[in-house]
């Protein structure tokens, strides 16, 4: 689960707002932080925004986009970023809300009907309409930023390309590529180079998470008895 921290609720807080003080976080019923209903709101108004930007535009002004996947593998595929987002925009909504709430959704946010035609379909008043639109938009604002791996907000990094790997470990592995690149072992033996070992060293050292195999053992060379020297 992502951790609310200032610095992200900081910026989509109302100034105004009774409950935050315009700080974006406030104390939940278990005792921890956690992001204000206002900034919940804002979240899903700007992944709103963007889906109602996406879907006014032309099936045929969609740009392919070449990006990296995310398997081991490393492998690049073709994407549509913008049918990408609607779809899991639509999805998660579809998953995350009650049958009634996903009522209220698709009423009022898909096909854009106002509170007098919402309130006359759904039979309800205005005061408890604007209640349940409220309650939609914070359940959709969280989901949309605390779904993993890839969430929907922040939009740049849903867009552009996110990746899984946190800043510890982004710089565990740059100080293993560069303690690879700095060594000065003497070149192997044919005999006594293993690429299945040597492939496992540079996967550990990508993956922090896991245990790491020493490259040195394998790479390093055997010393010889005076038999075996006489032998070759």
């Amino acid at each position: 689960m992502k951790e609310w921290t200032r610095s992200d609720t900081l910026a989509l807080a109302y100034n105004r707002c009774t409950t935050c003080g315009g700080s974006g976080l406030r104390r939940s019923r278990k005792g921890g932080v956690t992001a204000c209903k206002c900034v919940l709101r804002n979240i899903f108004r700007i992944c709103f925004t963007r889906f109602q930007d996406c879907a006014e535009k032309s099936i045929h002004t969609s740009t392919p986009v070449l990006e990296r996947g995310g398997s081991r593998g490393r492998r690049y595929l073709w994407s549509r970023k913008e049918e990408e987002y609607m779809a899991d925009f639509c999805l998660l909504s579809r998953r995350a809300l009650t049958p009634f709430e996903y009522d209220i959704f698709r009423f009022h946010f898909l096909l854009g009907g106002d509170w007098r035609l919402c309130c006359r379909r759904l039979k309800m008043d205005r005061g408890n309409f604007y209640h349940a639109v409220y309650r939609v938009e914070q359940k959709l604002g969280y989901v949309f930023r605390s779904v993993e791996p890839y969430s929907l907000f922040p939009l740049d990094e849903y867009f552009g390309g996110a990746t899984r790997l946190n800043l510890s470990e982004l710089n565990t592995m740059g100080a293993e590529s560069v303690s690879l690149l700095n060594r000065t072992d003497p070149p192997p033996d044919s005999d006594d180079f293993d690429p299945d070992d040597l492939d496992e060293g540079i996967e550990a050292a990508l993956h922090p998470g896991k245990r790491v195999i020493p490259i040195r053992a394998p790479l390093a060379r055997k010393p010889r008895t005076p038999g075996e020297e006489e032998a070759a």
